[in-house]
């Protein structure tokens, strides 16, 4: 049951569901704050609750709109784009074989017939971005499959519009953000335990972050990479 509650100039939505404690989230790319609690518990005490946590929502939600923004992208010639956390640029070659995309030194090649307009320039590079987000992902679920010891039963690539990943506990479903494709490789790998680890401790409690540390010390400073890089332009409803 979702329900929101104003604090000042602050919209927070409330999701009651069936959990033992109070998360409290502020969520990119505008810092949207979303509450989960318990669905017994009282409307009035998650208010005082959220209210003892004004100063830090705050603070994150100053940290999103200072964050640095991408451009719009009209995937021209000579337009930058990140794919693991490098920057190329872009150039269009005409090619009746296409379409195709290529990395070459500092460029990365899209050929295809130059009369194709934005919208189909730009699904030739996103398709290219999702293939090679599922090849790296598959390989690194493999890998941290046998160190965890969990078992995923189907990846997903999708935009996501205020997460990197997702993880269904039920049905053992990974859902990974297209845009970790542009990030460095280390922060896929970061998304891909953390979702992992979800498989064998459901919230963010004590024993989770136990675990992370143990498998995955470097976690954090991934974390911190994801945070601070560049977001899109574009606003998430």
């Amino acid at each position: 049951m979702l329900k929101q509650m104003q604090f000042g100039n602050i919209t927070a939505d409330v999701v009651l569901k069936d959990i033992k404690n109070v998360h409290l989230s502020v969520l990119p790319p505008i810092g949207k704050v979303r509450i989960s609690a318990p669905s017994h518990m009282n409307l009035d005490t998650i208010r005082v609750f959220t209210i003892s946590k004004l100063s830090w929502i705050k603070k994150q939600q100053r940290k999103f709109r200072d964050q640095e923004r991408e451009a719009p992208r009209e995937y021209l010639d000579r337009e930058s784009h990140s794919v693991w956390g490098k920057r190329y640029l872009l150039k269009v070659i005409e090619d009746e074989n296409g379409p195709r995309v290529e990395l070459r030194r500092n460029q990365i090649c899209v050929r295809a017939n130059q009369k194709l307009d934005k919208e189909e320039r730009q699904k030739i590079v996103e398709g290219w971005y999702r293939e090679q987000l599922k090849q790296n992902a598959v390989e690194l679920i493999a890998k941290w499959e046998k160190v965890i010891d969990v078992k995923v039963s189907r990846l997903f690539i999708q935009k996501m519009k205020t997460k990197w990943g997702g993880c269904n506990i039920a049905t053992k479903n990974v859902r990974l953000n297209l845009e970790l494709a542009k990030k460095p490789i280390e922060c896929l790998e970061y998304v891909v335990v953390h979702e992992l680890m979800h498989l064998i401790e459901k919230t963010h409690n004590h024993r989770f972050v136990a675990m992370m540390d143990k498998f995955l010390p470097k976690w954090r400073g991934c974390r911190s990479i994801l945070n601070e890089l560049p977001l899109e332009i574009r606003r998430w409803q």
